[in-house]
């Protein structure tokens, strides 16, 4: 599953969850389901985040290692 899918099921489970009609079982499943997905998610939104420190290319073409906290 991909960044954009493990977003697209958190939207889900976020919508289920905000149901009254979801029984006690089922909500701790999918908060569950929901931890997983954002631990994942985050750890491949750090990964992005660090290759983008480590390389940019520049508007004349050169490339350059850039610290993105500094932008």
């Amino acid at each position: 599953m991909n960044f954009e899918e493990r977003l697209a099921r958190l939207e889900r489970i976020a919508s289920e969850l905000e149901s009254d009609e979801v029984e006690l079982s089922r909500a701790l499943a999918l908060f569950e389901e929901g931890v997983e997905h954002l631990r994942l998610a985050s750890a491949e939104l750090a990964d992005a985040e660090a290759k983008l420190e480590q390389l940019v290319e520049r508007a004349d073409g050169t490339l350059g290692v850039i610290d993105i906290d500094d932008e």
